[in-house]
């Protein structure tokens, strides 16, 4: 019993002597709801995310209590980085749009709120209900409209040229602004996973190189190694009379490049993209790649992807 009791005296004395020691303030004002956005939907973000992701800051008593209140800072500094809703009035809508669906795939994926955040932030938590009504809503922004025939016609003409390799004129495609060139043999890449984009109405198709492919395989998807290429073709979504949604019109293709010394001013991939069927360089200069980096901020912790591979790969194996 003794024993137990100094125990407990030294985590109370070591815990007092830890509150000497605290971070930085980080900077509270008080963060508006978003314009436009109904009140159940601010609800939502509010509760759930603008601890981290606005200029306000709701600390509670035990988010200021050292050791913790360092990891908490750190939390509110990245989620701000990575985007912040205290900034949605100055955003276009495609911008705010692009916000929104960023913010629900992470929700879907249970990647956000952090499960050590909610685990202490119960209040936090979103349920099915709450993501349902997210889906519903960011989809109600972007409403599909069925696609006039004659375009459906032109779109699958030029879809089927895409895969027969003729949509292009490859031989005269000039350099993206940073000098990377054109790579024109991604579409016999491996399919690595596609994307519905309804934010933006366009579906994507992801491929990867053999060396991403290797990666995939051998689950070193956590920082991808030097060599490991993604190209990302995106097409304007169609809405077909039945409702489905198939490829349109192309829109344009861009390539993450991964060699960490090469192209160490942004985050360790060299990024560069061509849009339209003459497949026109995107940028006016090399700076356009700070954009590029900006929009994946928010997934520094996966090295800078977006996509995860599909279970693709595993199922092909087993059919050997």
């Amino acid at each position: 019993m003794k024993k137990a009791m100094m125990i407990v005296i030294g985590l109370i004395v070591a815990t007092g002597v830890l509150q000497l020691f605290r971070p930085e303030k980080v900077p509270s004002t008080p963060a508006a709801n978003l314009a436009g956005v109904p009140p159940e939907v601010n609800r939502i973000l509010r509760t759930s995310c603008f601890d981290c992701h606005s200029s306000e800051v709701n600390l509670r008593w035990y988010d200021q209590l050292s050791p913790a209140s360092f990891l908490v800072n750190k939390h509110v500094l990245e989620g701000r980085k990575a985007f912040n809703f205290s900034g949605w009035d100055s955003l276009p809508t495609p911008a705010q749009n692009n916000m929104l669906y960023y913010a629900l795939n992470q929700a879907l994926a249970n990647e956000m709120p952090l499960p050590s955040y909610t685990m202490v932030h119960g209040s936090a938590s979103l349920s099915a209900e709450d993501k349902a009504l997210l889906k519903q809503y960011i989809f109600s922004r972007t409403p599909r409209k069925t696609t006039d025939t004659t375009q459906l016609h032109v779109a699958d003409k030029q879809y089927e040229a895409f895969v027969n390799g003729t949509l292009q004129a490859t031989g005269k495609v000039k350099p993206a602004p940073n000098e990377i060139a054109y790579i024109p043999d991604y579409r016999n890449w491996k399919m690595m996973s596609t994307t519905d984009r309804f934010d933006n109405g366009t579906v994507r198709m992801i491929y990867a190189n053999d060396i991403a492919v290797k990666a995939i395989e051998e689950h070193h998807t956590k920082e991808w190694p030097d060599g490991a290429v993604f190209a990302k073709a995106a097409w304007k979504e169609q809405v077909n009379a039945d409702g489905s949604v198939t490829a349109g019109a192309f829109w344009q293709v861009e390539f993450m490049i991964k060699d960490a010394g090469k192209y160490a001013q942004t985050a360790g991939w060299g990024w560069a993209r061509w849009r339209g069927d003459d497949l026109k360089p995107y940028g006016a200069n090399a700076a356009f790649t700070q954009e590029c980096v900006s929009c994946h901020q928010p997934m520094k912790g996966n090295d800078y992807v977006f996509t995860k591979p599909l279970n693709l790969f595993r199922a092909l194996q087993q059919k050997r």
